[in-house]
C-alpha cells in the first residue's frame, strides 16, 4: 500500500516554502533588539544620548517631555527703584537650597549677599561646595570672603585674561548658566539671561570644565576634552564648547551659516570680522539680519556694527539706560546660541567662556520672544558710526 507523499515539486511545496520564506520575513525586521519603550532616566526624564549623524526628520521632534529646561530673563524697572529682591537669582537659590551633594560654582563677579548665604547654609549642612572666580572683578566685593572664611574652597583666576564664565552645576545633574553674572546689577538692571537644563552629559562636560579650573587650568592650559560636545536629549540636539580651547567662534560661524531664514542677535559686545562677514554673506542669500547691539559698545573703534549696518542688516541700541548683557544669536527661529561668549576675539581665545548650541524650536521661541520686547524698545535711528541720531 502506498504512503500519502508530497512531491517535492508540487505546487503545494511551493505554496508552505512561500509562507515560511514570507514569516522569516516578517520576523527579521521587526525584531530589531531594541526595547519596546523608550530609556529613561531613574529620575523619569529622558535620558540623554549621542546623536544620530546625518538623520534628517520632515519636522522637529520633541522630547517626550518638555520639562527638561528652564529659561529666565531679567526684566528690569526703569527707572530703576533700588529694590533687590525677587530676581531671577531666587530660582538659583531654591536649586542651590534643594542641593544634596555637590555645588561648582564659576563666577566673573559676585555680590549678591543673599546667594552668598544660600551657598554657605548649604556648605554648612554638608553639601560639598567648590567655587572658581575672577579675582580681579570680585577683590572689592565681601561675598567671596565671606565664602573662603566660611571654609568653602575657591581658586582664584590672577591672569589678565577673564574666567568669564557664570555657571553652576548641581548635584552633578543640572546646569544653570547664561549671560547673567551673580551681582545685584545683573539681577535688577541689566537684560540678562540664564538658562537651566538638567541632564547628566550636560552636566558631565560643565563638571570636566569646572575641575580643571578648580586645578588652576585656566585659559590656555585648559585641556580640549569636553567629554559630550554634541548630545541629544529625546530628539532634540545640544553643542557644548568652552574656549579658548575648542575654537569657539568656528562653532558659532558653522551654524551662521546654515540660516536660511532669519538670524536675529543681541549683543553686548561684537567685533569678530569673520562672523560679521558671514552675517553679510546671509544678507546677500536673502536671509534677513536683524540684531540688537549695547548702546555704548557699538560705536566703538572695533565694533562690526558699521560694517553690518553698511551691509543692509538691520541694526538697533539696546533701550536699557544701564547695560544690554546678552550674548545671543538665534537662527531660523529654530537654533539658539547662548552663553558667557561675547562674539570676540578675546572669549575665542584668551577668555575662558562656556557656550551652548540647542537646536529646538521650542527653546529658540522663548529667546525670540525675548528678542522681540528689547527690539520694542531699541533705537534703531543710526548713523553710520552706530551713534543714535
Amino acid at each position: 500500500m502506498k504512503k500519502n507523499t508530497i512531491k517535492k515539486n508540487s505546487p503545494l511545496v511551493w505554496l508552505l516554502a512561500s509562507l515560511i520564506f514570507i514569516v522569516y520575513l516578517f520576523v527579521s525586521f521587526t525584531n530589531t533588539g531594541e526595547p519596546s519603550t523608550p530609556i529613561t532616566a531613574p529620575n523619569d526624564q529622558p535620558m540623554s544620548t549621542p546623536p544620530v549623524m546625518g538623520a534628517v526628520t520632515s519636522e522637529p521632534v520633541l522630547p517626550s517631555n518638555p520639562d527638561w529646561y528652564s529659561v529666565y530673563f531679567t526684566d528690569p524697572i526703569r527707572p530703576y527703584n533700588q529694590v533687590i529682591t525677587g530676581g531671577i537669582e531666587d530660582n538659583l537659590i531654591e536649586m542651590i537650597d534643594a542641593a544634596q551633594t555637590s555645588i561648582d560654582i564659576a563666577f566673573f563677579e559676585f555680590d549678591l549677599e543673599n546667594l552668598a548665604q544660600a551657598i554657605i547654609h548649604a556648605s554648612d549642612r554638608g553639601v560639598s561646595v567648590r567655587i572658581v572666580y575672577d579675582n580681579e572683578h570680585t577683590d572689592t566685593d565681601p561675598q567671596i570672603d565671606e565664602m573662603i572664611s566660611a571654609g568653602i574652597g575657591a581658586t582664584p583666576d590672577n591672569r589678565s585674561a577673564y574666567m568669564h564664565n557664570k555657571f553652576v552645576v548641581i548635584d552633578n545633574q543640572c546646569v544653570w548658566t547664561g549671560s547673567f553674572n551673580l551681582t545685584v546689577n545683573a539681577a535688577y538692571k541689566n537684560n540678562e539671561n540664564a538658562v537651566v537644563i538638567c541632564d547628566p552629559y550636560l552636566a558631565e562636560n560643565y563638571t570636566t570644565e569646572f575641575t580643571e579650573m578648580y586645578s588652576g587650568q585656566f585659559g590656555t592650559t585648559s585641556p580640549a576634552n569636553t567629554p559630550n560636545p554634541v548630545f541629544n536629549i529625546g530628539s532634540i540636539t545640544l553643542e557644548n564648547y568652552f574656549s579658548p580651547e575648542d575654537n569657539v567662534m568656528a562653532e558659532v560661524i558653522r551654524i551662521v551659516s546654515q540660516a536660511t531664514e532669519s538670524i536675529h542677535f543681541m549683543v553686548f559686545s561684537f567685533t569678530d570680522d569673520l562672523l560679521a562677514a558671514e552675517m553679510i554673506s546671509r544678507v546677500e542669500n536673502g536671509v534677513p539680519v536683524v540684531g540688537i547691539f549695547e548702546s555704548r559698545s557699538a560705536g566703538t573703534t572695533s565694533s562690526v556694527c558699521p560694517y553690518l549696518l553698511a551691509n543692509n542688516a538691520v541694526i538697533s541700541l539696546d533701550g536699557n539706560p544701564y547695560t544690554f548683557h546678552h550674548k545671543v544669536i538665534i537662527i531660523d527661529g529654530s537654533i539658539v546660541i547662548f552663553g558667557s561668549f561675547n562674539f570676540t576675539a578675546n572669549a575665542n581665545e584668551n577668555n575662558d567662556e562656556n557656550l551652548l548650541i540647542v537646536h529646538d524650536p521650542a527653546f529658540a521661541a522663548e529667546f525670540e520672544r525675548e528678542f522681540q520686547r528689547r527690539l520694542e524698545e531699541s533705537n534703531s535711528s543710526l548713523d553710520a558710526g552706530c551713534h543714535s541720531r
